[in-house]
């Protein structure tokens, strides 16, 4: 079963005391590159959240987005910021004497100043949370996957067909190839006729020419390396786990022997059916970059 790099999942959790969202979504990467943006209070598990992840994805640039709300009214508390507070005072009581007035300010007015007293909110317990938090990301993760299983399906099958469209291009260059050695003999013969004007020829220059002109266009090795790609290929999409890495070798391969089929057709058939056969192999190579 494949797996595509492109995918999202998301999850939620509402209780008494918290709500708490996650999204994942990814995008094609060489290696697996794991961002994720939460709030600060929650950076303590960071790490934990990575492990659980990477039980869900091996390849890949996956964007994870947490986002955390403490329902309970016991989270904010007020502070009394001391030291502003006697700042506040001081200059008061020396406005008071430099302007020789009576210092009236009462411990109600004080209070009053900005930034004396402030509502803040209690730092979170990451631990206390965790068990809510793993439980959501587990969701979101496996609907992430599900996601990426669905689309790597589909990338399957389109491989498979492209496949198909391979085979029968290189069955078709395999059955005629023979034909054009012959048919170059059968014309060199006849215009070294016409030019000599004479019926004595000499086949065994005939022979080394055909020799040599099958020697340029002969494309066997490169037929049956190709077969063999593609045979391998099929196999590699019904093994489990990370096959893209390999796909993407195969690919190359495969494109290697198909520029040189293309550049040694010398035949407006064959050459028709290798540039459909290059442009299959390109079509693949673009498709396995986001097989996981």
């Amino acid at each position: 079963m494949i797996r595509s790099m492109t995918g999202y999942g998301r999850s939620e959790y509402a209780g008494e005391s918290c709500r708490i969202t996650i999204e994942i979504k990814s995008v094609n990467n060489r290696y697996l590159d794991i961002n994720i943006k939460m709030p600060r209070q929650l950076n303590q598990l960071e790490a934990q959240i990575r492990a659980e992840l990477k039980n869900f994805m091996l390849r890949g640039k996956v964007d994870v987005f947490i986002s955390y709300e403490d329902l309970t009214e016991s989270n904010m508390a007020v502070k009394y910021n001391d030291r502003i507070a006697k700042e506040y005072w001081k200059y008061l009581q020396q406005m008071a004497e430099e302007f020789g007035i009576e210092n009236d300010v009462r411990v109600s007015s004080l209070s009053r100043f900005p930034d004396v007293f402030s509502m803040e909110e209690e730092p979170v317990d990451p631990e206390g949370i965790w068990e809510n938090l793993r439980a959501v990301l587990r969701e979101a993760a496996g609907r992430f996957e599900e996601a990426r299983i669905r689309e790597g399906e589909f990338l399957k099958n389109d491989l498979i067909k492209k496949l198909d469209e391979m085979s029968g291009h290189v069955d078709f260059i395999m059955e005629k190839a023979p034909a054009l050695v012959e048919s170059y003999r059968l014309s060199l013969r006849e215009k070294v006729a016409e030019l000599l004007e004479a019926s004595s020829i000499d086949e065994s220059r005939i022979v080394q020419e055909v020799t040599l002109y099958a020697d340029k266009v002969c494309v066997d090795e490169e037929l049956v390396r190709l077969k063999s790609h593609i045979e391998a290929t099929r196999q590699e999409l019904e093994r489990p786990g990370s096959i893209g890495r390999k796909l993407d070798f195969i690919a190359q391969e495969m494109n290697r022997e198909s520029n040189t089929i293309l550049s040694k057709s010398d035949d407006r058939e064959v050459s028709d059916h290798a540039i459909e056969l290059k442009t299959s192999v390109e079509k693949i190579r673009e498709q396995v970059q986001n097989i996981e």
